[in-house]
């Protein structure tokens, strides 16, 4: 132990305090800005199909992005939260899982869903209010979007536990915003996650935002990272805009995590380049040369010039991929727009296996909501063919004869 003075102390304060534990986090990184190796690269960068495919994930998922968002500024899909610039952390996330993990994200991880098998259509259905879109194709066990700030850290230390209990080699690797890392529901599922040894990592997505307060407003901590150090969990830092750096990290954890090694935190630092969701302005909180900054050192265009400077990606490489996601896109967008909206009264089928009284009636309520409102429509297009109104008799008549 080392004897030093309390800081803050006064000058005549010469008792002894003995050092008893002391902390450190780190950060990683392989690729700048320009995607120049900063330093020697984990051996699955060498994979040149790999790479591609991460990249032409994050690809697809920033033209989805897009589509959602135009779907949503014509009245055509809900209130949609953009992942603009953090799709080397979804993505890179994603790519460090088994298909038997479970992801537990919250609103912003499309990225990682899509890599997970989760349809495109499917998410459009999720944002447009549709159920269906949380009935995966793909990953049953992964858990849906999570709205509710936060809550998803504890749901993620109940999946782990009981993959603990059932001797199972799986992670629960659960994504969360900045914003989420103040919330009781983060500190409480981490705590259990580090006193019971769980196998599952905390993904923090540090867009700089949550909504309109800065990081820097969050928390005094110098990292979020080392939230997870008073829970006993390991916790690191990542380059959340450097895809390599996001795998080689959250596979080294998840991985630890599997081997009984316990829980584990990776903060990754990125950016938030949209709104916080369609429903929000973000001129009004934030100055234009601070996203524009953040531009320079966004994803993409990072891994990009990697690909060109090692693996000989050209420029005829790149507009064919381009082309081909926009066009796996706008099909998606026909796809989702054609489908068949369900009843009004589905919004009720989700709920409990057998609804409470209370809900019955609103059920059957809005069954006969409905029903008024279609005959209303129908009345209006007989009208505008120049026929009369239906009555109540027209359907007795029609069945007598």
């Amino acid at each position: 132990m080392t004897a030093v003075q309390t800081p803050g102390a006064t000058p005549g304060d010469a008792h002894r305090r003995d050092i008893v534990a002391t902390f450190e986090v780190r950060m990683t990184r392989f690729l700048d800005p320009a995607g120049t190796p900063t330093q020697p690269l984990p051996a699955f960068a060498e994979d040149r199909n790999l790479m591609v495919r991460l990249y032409r994930a994050m690809v697809l998922t920033r033209t989805l992005d897009a589509k959602a968002v135009a779907l949503q500024r014509t009245g055509r899909l809900g209130t949609y939260a953009s992942s603009l610039g953090q799709e080397a952390v979804t993505v890179g996330v994603a790519a460090s899982m088994r298909d038997d993990d479970v992801l537990l994200p919250s609103f912003r991880e499309q990225g990682a869903q899509l890599w997970r098998g989760v349809t495109p259509v499917e998410v459009l259905q999720y944002w447009g209010g549709d159920e269906r879109g949380s009935n995966f194709a793909g990953p049953r066990r992964d858990f849906p979007v999570c709205i509710p700030v936060g809550t998803q850290t504890t749901h993620a230390a109940g999946v782990a536990l009981a993959m603990k209990l059932r001797r199972e080699p799986r992670v629960a690797v659960c994504v969360l915003g900045d914003g989420a890392t103040s919330k009781g529901d983060f500190a409480e599922g981490l705590n259990c996650a580090g006193a019971w040894s769980l196998p599952l990592v905390y993904v923090v997505n540090n867009n700089q935002w949550a909504i309109s307060v800065p990081r820097t407003r969050q928390s005094a901590a110098e990292t979020l990272a080392q939230k997870a150090i008073a829970a006993g969990v390991p916790g690191e830092q990542v380059d959340g805009n450097d895809v390599i750096a996001v795998h080689e990290a959250v596979a080294r954890v998840v991985e630890r995590a599997r081997g009984g090694g316990g829980p584990g935190v990776v903060e990754a630092v990125t950016y938030r380049l949209a709104d916080h969701t369609t429903a929000d302005d973000a001129s009004r909180y934030r100055s234009d040369d601070e996203v524009s900054r953040a531009w320079a050192v966004e994803p993409i265009a990072r891994l990009r010039a990697y690909l060109g400077a090692q693996h000989g990606w050209a420029r005829e490489d790149e507009t064919a991929l381009v082309a081909a996601c926009q066009a796996e896109i706008d099909a998606v967008a026909e796809a989702y727009l054609a489908l068949i909206p369900e009843p009004p009264e589905a919004m009720f089928d989700h709920l409990f296996a057998t609804l409470p009284r209370e809900l019955a009636r609103q059920r059957d309520e809005a069954v006969a909501l409905a029903r008024d409102a279609s005959a209303l429509a129908d009345d209006a297009a007989r009208r505008a063919e120049g026929a009369s109104p239906r009555t109540p008799g027209d359907d007795e008549e029609a069945g007598d004869a």
